[in-house]
């Protein structure tokens, strides 16, 4: 479903590349003059397979989308009009309505999540629609775990409709491709999964560059359900098998990184992030 909706709000020019990171989609991908799919028989892992697409294309600009997103009309076209050489661009992000269970014996109706018994069969109806719920700013908190930043938008700097943004969840990023190649990608010492909101943000503020929410645009992201237990296809807990201590992982290599300014090509401090943005909660007192 992600595929065929970028497919459907993108512009001629758009390529989609998807990596089957480890399993076979279901459904299967269709076949476009635009996609181009990577079966991977191994998991790679998140960061690689990321680094594996970019490295396969040659446009000017790279979006990094989860699988179990719908996106804007002209989302591409809208990210592009506005997007300087250094900048990170998040469009604002929506919560997906991605399906409804029906009983087709009394009608009785269930948003997403766990199927349940009812007085006739319960099947399972695709929306694919956002909902009216949607989150323009985020930060990460002084253990560099990503946080929600729902205050901020009673501030002035909050007001227009590109907005400098501290931190996102790692879902949905725009940038010109030579910039993503400068920045190093996603690194890959991190592990698979864990603080890739965070490391793209440090990446593109440390360096000199900026990031931004850009309000004009979105994209519609399926949280997890619990409906589904580490399956590769079908939007559940995880994407792939995940332990505790894989995210830890990563959330201490993240904070070893950044809080001891350790990244070779920042050319600012951690710290002067955290003072850009002031006052931050959990950072600064009031």
């Amino acid at each position: 479903m992600t595929v065929k909706d970028v497919i459907e709000n993108s512009s001629d020019e758009t390529e989609v590349i998807a990596v089957a990171d480890g399993y076979e989609p279901y459904p299967a991908i269709k076949e476009h003059p635009r996609v181009r799919v990577i079966y991977l028989d191994k998991s790679i892992g998140q960061r690689a397979a990321v680094n594996l697409a970019v490295s396969q294309s040659s446009a000017k600009y790279m979006m990094k989308l989860d699988a179990h997103c719908a996106v804007d009309k002209d989302f591409d076209l809208k990210l592009m009009a506005d997007c300087e050489p250094d900048w990170t661009v998040i469009p604002r992000m929506y919560n997906l309505r991605a399906y409804d269970w029906k009983c087709y014996g009394c009608g009785k109706k269930k948003q997403q999540g766990r199927t349940f018994s009812c007085c006739g069969p319960v099947k399972k109806k695709m929306i694919w629609k956002p909902k009216r719920v949607y989150s323009d700013f985020m930060r990460f908190d002084n253990n560099l775990i990503f946080q929600y930043w729902r205050s901020f938008k009673k501030r002035p700097e909050a007001k227009n409709d590109i907005v400098d943004l501290m931190c996102a969840i790692g879902a949905c990023w725009f940038m010109e491709r030579d910039r993503y190649l400068y920045l190093e990608g996603l690194d890959e010492a991190h592990g698979s999964w864990g603080n890739v909101g965070v490391e793209i943000a440090c990446k593109s503020w440390l360096s000199g560059g900026k990031q931004v929410v850009n309000r004009k645009t979105w994209f519609s992201h399926l949280f997890r359900t619990g409906n589904f237990k580490g399956t590769g296809h079908n939007g559940g807990t995880f994407p792939y098998p995940l332990k505790g201590s894989d995210v830890e992982k990563a959330r201490k290599y993240s904070r070893d990184l950044w809080m001891g300014n350790k990244w070779h090509k920042q050319i600012h401090k951690l710290e002067w992030l955290v003072e850009r943005f002031k006052p931050v909660p959990d950072w600064h007192k009031g």
